[in-house]
């Protein structure tokens, strides 16, 4: 590494830090910070720093470590499960997206319609490498309102080989030696995603386990590194998505015992690297451009995020959103991404657009990128959801408590008292406001707030409790759910109620310390009661409600297992039963 290299290095990071600390301080967005300080030290600012290029080149990896990240949280039936949303509501996004921007780039700017097309297909797709922070550190990405962002924006990326085809097919400019054409590229991407598939079944669980057996942490940092990269390469040989294979990757590995220690080594390596990715945008952000023509900028950057918010926002009412919901959809995806300079730069060496045009359209969607973090604030004040006026309505705050109670209905209110009268120190947060009237009628002080948000929690001091109880009412858990919390809390015991035996089903594998059917125990307490007023022994009594505790239990292994209610039935206590019972009694006498 030269001297020039090292003094570069420490440029960007010292201004990094700097204007981060002060964004921070201002309420502002870590994003909008690396995008100002790129601006200010590079070539078209203060140039300290250049060889923008090269050093964008690297950032780039930061986006592949974060979509296997994300892979990484998404085992194949998750994603399965959202295959609906992926390819409806993502197809649905970027074909509505790059029809309307056509049109407003053919408007505004006078292109050929041909031209207007090879712009505004990537004016369509958004910032995976911007939201998608977002969405972790809010705690949303594992709600139903992440999980339709994140849909969109896979299918962002995975529409990438095709955006690229389109753009080669309008191309004016003669075939390269050599190039492969758009159906090839295809086959290219189908064949490289089978063979990510079986390297990780046959390969790299193989490798993960011989590491974990040797106890070797270092090992762990190599082979997840080397798995990102490796991926991401054979992706690039074959002129893919390096991002695409590095997801790819991340799910294969969703549902192995070794997911929680790959992501925590790789996160700070792809936190680095995304903050210098963002650095690399802002250096690239053509200020000659923008000054010589500010108001084109400012009106096309301000048309793009109407359009795409207002597109997405329909899509998501379409999709049965609530309206507020829909339009933050909207706001959040309405920015132009980062493969849009990919894509530019095909368009250009397509002769589709100018050099100009290209440099004039990067710094509109950066500048749309800078947008965000504001708009995500006008969304946090302005469309948050009317809360009732409540006296005593607190958000939950970290006040030492050693436990958390999620829920303070008629189950929770008996879980939250026992601990409180243990003399734990207990915090108990419910969503309902005349629930928490009901209780400071009482005396209890009862925190309002939506316990299965990540950053609710955390703020109510999850990090620091011993204990975390869900007592909601009715059937809302899921394995998800209780996998996020425990991976943001791991010190925290998590103990679940769940509604019936299908919620039981949905829990299986959670990493639960216990789960409690909310009617199973009282059932049985009654039930044996009745034994007793018929004057069965209690010792028979106690055999009864053993053997229905070992049937009960098969059929749940069996049930969750199978994913089929109707499983094990011959194990249920039935009329048939008995009657098989009396028949061999009198075979007996």
């Amino acid at each position: 590494m030269t001297v020039s290299t090292l003094r570069d290095v420490a440029v960007l990071l010292g201004v990094a830090l700097a204007f981060v600390l002060l964004f921070r301080r201002l309420g502002l967005g870590a994003t909008l910070a690396f995008l100002v300080a790129g601006a200010l030290v590079g070539p078209q600012g203060l140039g300290w720093v250049g060889d923008v290029e090269e050093k964008r080149g690297v950032a780039e990896l930061g986006i592949t470590l974060l979509l296997f990240v994300v892979g990484l949280e998404l085992n194949p039936g998750r994603l399965w499960r959202l295959r609906q949303e992926i390819f409806a509501l993502g197809a649905l996004q970027v074909a509505a997206c790059a029809l309307a921007l056509t049109g407003v780039v053919w408007a505004i700017a006078g292109f050929s319609p041909t031209a207007a097309l090879a712009v505004a297909l990537p004016l369509a797709l958004s910032s995976t490498a911007q939201v998608l922070p977002m969405l972790q550190s809010a705690g949303r990405l594992r709600t139903p309102f992440g999980e339709r962002a994140f849909s969109i924006l896979l299918f962002q990326d995975l529409s990438i080989v095709p955006l690229i085809t389109i753009i080669a097919a309008l191309s004016r400019a003669p075939a390269p030696a050599g190039a492969a054409p758009g159906w090839l590229l295809a086959v290219y991407t189908v064949l490289a995603v089978a063979g990510l598939v079986l390297a990780g079944r046959f390969l790299l669980r193989p490798l993960f386990r011989l590491i974990g057996n040797l106890g070797e942490r270092e090992l762990f940092v190599f082979a997840a590194l080397f798995t990102v990269i490796a991926s991401a390469t054979v992706m690039q040989s074959l002129g893919l998505s390096t991002a695409l294979g590095a997801f790819v990757a991340g799910v294969m590995l969703a549902d192995s015992p070794y997911r929680h220690e790959l992501e925590a080594d790789v996160d700070p390596f792809r936190s680095i690297l995304l903050g210098l990715f963002f650095l690399s945008v802002g250096m690239m952000l053509d200020l000659g451009a923008i000054a010589a023509r500010p108001v084109f900028v400012v009106t096309m950057a301000v048309l793009l995020i109407v359009t795409k918010a207002l597109i997405i926002a329909g899509i998501g009412l379409i999709f049965r959103m609530q309206w507020r919901s829909a339009l933050k959809l909207g706001l959040l995806l309405s920015q132009g991404g980062e493969f849009g300079f990919v894509l530019f730069n095909q368009a250009q060496h397509a002769l589709l657009i100018a050099p100009e045009a290209a440099s004039l359209f990067g710094a509109i969607v950066t500048l749309s990128m800078a947008t965000t973090p504001f708009l995500m604030a006008f969304t946090a004040r302005v469309l948050a959801p009317p809360v009732a006026k409540v006296e005593g309505l607190d958000a939950p705050v970290a006040d030492g408590a050693s436990a958390l109670v999620i829920g303070y209905g008629r189950f929770g209110q008996t879980v939250a008292q026992m601990l409180i009268g243990q003399r734990i120190a207990t915090t108990v947060i419910d969503s309902k406001p005349e629930q928490i009237q009901v209780a400071a009628d009482f005396g209890m002080k009862v925190y309002f707030g939506d316990g299965t948000r990540l950053d609710l929690l955390r703020q109510a001091g999850a990090a620091d409790v011993q204990l975390i109880a869900y007592c909601i009412d009715g059937d809302v858990l899921n394995r998800e759910l209780i996998d996020a919390v425990h991976h943001a809390f791991p010190q925290a015991a998590i103990f679940a109620r769940a509604y019936d035996r299908r919620s039981v089903m949905r829990l299986d594998g959670a990493p639960l310390t216990g789960t409690v059917r909310e009617v199973f125990e009282s059932a049985v307490v009654m039930a044996r009661a009745a034994l007793d007023t018929l004057g069965v022994d209690s010792e028979q009594v106690q055999r009864t409600e053993d053997e229905y505790r070992r049937r009960d239990a098969l059929r749940l292994k069996a049930q969750a297992a199978s994913g089929d209610i109707r499983a094990d039935m011959e194990n249920i206590f039935t009329h048939k039963t008995l009657a098989d019972a009396i028949d061999a009694g009198q075979g007996e006498g």
